[in-house]
């Protein structure tokens, strides 16, 4: 019998049958009929602490015999406010104020919200325009469509529905450049800046790594020269770090390589370790400060139902704990010196006519192709191997689970370099 879901980014006429996972452990799911992949993606990035980890666990299952939900609006509980200030004390120093939500979606759609009342409330109502990069990813919600790349991006179709905002080019200088190797960079952000920053409410970034735009990896330098620009034309600095929260990055935050705070910061998938979904936006005193008044327009007029469910805030603290406790980052170096020595000092790989380059930045890896028709049947290629890969467009990647394993993660980089260096 055909299931009625309807999947995701699939093509309805072409896409084959889902294979049905029926548990998992560590960094191994289980299909139906027992067929056990390596998840080199860590579902969609989020299942930092991978599959059925013992504490997540235990933490839903004792929250729930407590409290599994109760609206945030006129109310509190305990989870929430932990998790509030357990998060003020990870984030950059100065991000003291915690509004939660549902998804990562959500908590941007919130960060955009706050910047435009933000500045209506100081009396310019003019900076109602967001400044966004090419390559960006926000999200699949109306308005983080309208500041996803308009041109390679996915949302090309509802271009007459969506708001317009305005776009500077992606950065080109890779992450271990210099300032001086950034400046050009800088000098196209400041052009629109300078253009068109009376009408321009905040710059909204992926620091350091654009993720579904294409893994692109750039550097420190340029978070530094972005804070320096918004000052200047006073424009609020929101990053997102869905992505590049807990850790991806090898940081903490993205945020941390570059000493730098944003106004407003945006957090989700590693939040609950994957486990629940949940979001949080942070934002500076300079930004909640302005919302006390008087008036009606002073109150944040947003509440998604399920904003601070105690579900979620408990399995993000545990998440968190574990996190601290077991040395996170000191696995995701070694990760990443995996990465290193398997991908990016491969010169065999590197010189493969079918591919274009090849980085690392934290646990995360890409091979990059000239054309995506090379990496056709890729997926297909890693399940015969025991491996979950799941490809976009010219980029093949792995974003791994922090529990993956020496001997598993290079399992995975084999895999992706034997599609290459086998035909």
């Amino acid at each position: 019998m055909t299931s009625p879901v309807w999947h995701p980014y699939a093509h309805l006429k072409t896409q084959r049958p889902a294979p049905k996972v029926v548990g998992g452990e560590g960094a191994t799911f289980t299909l139906e009929g027992g067929e056990t992949l390596l998840d080199a993606t860590c579902s969609w990035w989020c299942m930092i602490h991978g599959y059925r980890h013992p504490r997540l666990v235990e933490a839903i299952q004792r929250q729930a015999d407590e409290l599994c939900h109760v609206m945030l609006g006129g109310l509190t509980h305990e989870p929430a406010d932990r998790l509030a200030r357990e998060l003020v004390r990870v984030t950059p120093d100065g991000l003291n104020h915690v509004f939660f939500s549902d998804s990562g979606s959500v908590g941007m759609e919130v960060a955009m919200k706050m910047a435009v009342q933000y500045h209506y409330l100081r009396g310019k109502p003019a900076k109602h325009r967001m400044l966004t990069l090419m390559k960006a990813y926000h999200g699949d919600t109306a308005g983080c469509m309208a500041v996803c790349d308009p041109e390679e991006g996915m949302h090309s179709l509802f271009s007459g529905f969506l708001p317009q905002h305005h776009f500077a080019p992606a950065p080109t200088a890779p992450f271990e450049a210099s300032r001086e190797a950034v400046q050009p960079d800088l000098d196209a952000l400041r052009g629109v800046l300078e253009a068109h920053h009376e009408e321009i409410g905040a710059l909204l970034m992926e620091p350091l790594l654009q993720a579904a735009g294409g893994l692109n990896m750039t550097s420190p330098h340029y978070l530094r020269g972005a804070r320096e620009l918004c000052e200047e034309f006073d424009v609020l600095l929101i990053f997102d770090e869905v992505a590049t929260g807990f850790g991806r990055t090898g940081r903490m935050f993205a945020a941390d390589h570059a000493a730098v705070t944003p106004d407003i910061m945006v957090l989700s998938k590693g939040l609950t370790g994957g486990y629940l979904g949940h979001a949080a936006t942070l934002a500076t005193d300079r930004v909640h400060d302005a919302f006390i008044g008087d008036s009606p327009e002073h109150a944040f007029m947003h509440g998604p139902t399920f904003m601070g469910n105690p579900l979620a805030c408990r399995v993000a603290l545990e998440s968190l704990a574990v996190f601290e406790e077991e040395d996170y980052l000191g696995r995701i170096r070694a990760l990443n010196g995996v990465l290193r020595e398997t991908l990016v000092d491969d010169e065999a790989l590197r010189a493969h006519p079918d591919v274009a380059d090849v980085r690392a930045l934290g646990a995360t890896a890409v091979i990059e192709v000239h054309n995506a028709a090379a990496l056709k049947g890729v997926a297909d290629f890693a399940r015969t191997q025991g491996v979950w890969l799941r490809p976009f467009g010219r980029w093949l990647y792995t974003m791994p689970a922090y529990v993956t394993l020496d001997a598993e993660m290079r399992r995975i980089t084999d895999v992706m370099k034997g599609w290459f260096l086998a035909r």
